[in-house]
């Protein structure tokens, strides 16, 4: 319980979150755009 309490409270706590929070909307955003490149250049028949 005192690792979250540091993790919500502290600075560098925060900082960390902010920066998991980013990675994960990258990666969401990434395979978004990439998932809709390979649709638009999927040859058709």
């Amino acid at each position: 319980m005192k690792a979250f309490n540091d993790f919500l409270s502290t600075d560098y706590g925060l900082m960390s979150l902010a920066v998991l929070g980013i990675t994960i909307g990258m990666a969401f955003f990434f395979i978004r755009y990439f998932m809709s490149e390979m649709k638009k250049d999927k040859p058709g028949p």
